[in-house]
């Protein structure tokens, strides 16, 4: 088979190191990278890191209005598919760069595979939510990572092409923490093990709007011990914008790669974050997690007590911290993701029905 895979956003990234070596040992595939991140800490260092094969196609679409933006990917995907006449188009998650590949593809009637299909926040709010219901909608074969998002699906009256493989963020946390570790980037990091809180905050709902922005700040000024929090550059330029100044048990750095960042999370306390993906790799990890959002998509971290949704208020965070500090933590369910091959399913699924 040859497949076009449509990628953009750094968790794609990650997503799609397992997927494409599976993928490549009995398949052609071409990469769209629509350059939706486009400096080299957000996007070249993970094909280097990983070793993901370099794009064949760099659209260069860039930082624009979410119209502006899916237009232009979803002209320039277009042109790709018309060139190369795949059987597959391969999308991931819920970014722009998702919905448009997906739209593309439906457009010129040509399969859609949709990578970690299923996910609901219900909040049509979120640009993400909305990206990845429609991806959805018109995808051939929908690979859901838990049950719950099989269940989702099912209540929207999708189930022809429906199918449980598990998580391929998994797959790919279990294939590289050991490639990691032997790179003995802990010595770098300059931070003992458990001695550390990391914090993301990259999310428009919380970075956009300053009262949220400063009700997370706040938090973090008044959370005894060190944060390390990897700064996207986005926020960085928000927080100077509404004039929010970083508390001085914050160290700011500069965005890390994929496997420095997955040894922070494994050797911090605890997580605070609005990311998706960090969630569930926290999870992962068993480290516990505070999530600066009012929903989640991942609702098994939260079920089993390891995660807890704060929003940005600031007592709500102060409060989850000492609690996870002063108690003991749940139980811990293995597998809860699956076992690390899902890759495999989702290239024999596509075997079955190309």
């Amino acid at each position: 088979m040859k497949i076009i895979t449509v990628l953009g956003a750094r968790p794609q990234f990650i997503k799609a190191a397992p997927l494409s070596e599976a993928l490549r040992k009995r398949h052609e595939e071409k990469i769209v990278h629509t350059g939706q991140h486009y400096d080299y800490q957000m996007s070249d260092v993970f094909f280097e890191e990983l070793g993901i094969p370099k794009p064949d196609y760099f659209l260069g679409v860039g930082s624009k209005q979410h119209g502006a933006q899916t237009g232009e990917m979803l002209t320039g995907v277009e042109e790709v598919l018309l060139k190369e006449k795949p059987d597959w188009v391969l999308v991931y998650g819920d970014t722009n760069s998702t919905l448009a590949g997906a739209l593309a593809a439906s457009k010129l009637h040509i399969p859609i595979a949709h990578v970690e299909a299923g996910l609901r926040s219900y909040n049509r709010l979120m640009p993400e939510e909305v990206n990845r219901v429609l991806t959805d909608h018109v995808s051939t074969l929908m690979f859901c990572p838990t049950d719950q998002a099989v269940k989702n699906l099912s209540l929207e009256g999708l189930t022809k092409g429906v199918v449980r493989t598990g998580d391929v963020m998994a797959d790919a946390l279990y294939y590289h923490a050991r490639r990691a570790e032997e790179r003995s980037m802990m010595e770098t990091l300059r931070y003992p093990k458990k001695s550390y809180l990391l914090a993301t905050v990259h999310r428009a709902e919380n970075t956009d709007d300053p009262s949220r922005l400063a009700g997370i700040i706040n938090a973090f000024a008044q959370i005894e011990g060190q944060i390390v929090l990897p700064l996207h550059p986005r926020t960085r330029k928000l927080l100077q914008d509404h004039r929010l100044t970083i508390p001085e048990n914050v160290e700011v750095i500069e965005p890390v790669g994929y496997l420095e960042m997955i040894l922070l999370e494994k050797e911090a306390e605890l997580i605070l974050t609005d990311s998706g993906g960090v969630q569930k790799e926290a999870y992962l990890w068993k480290v516990p997690c505070v999530t600066l959002r009012d929903e989640t998509e991942w609702v098994e971290t939260v079920q089993t007590g390891w995660n807890t949704l704060t929003g940005a208020k600031t007592e709500a965070i102060v409060d989850t911290v000492k609690n996870y500090r002063n108690q003991p933590l749940p139980p811990y369910l293995e597998n809860l993701y699956g076992n690390g091959r899902a890759s495999e399913e989702i290239v024999a699924q596509m075997e079955k029905r190309g």
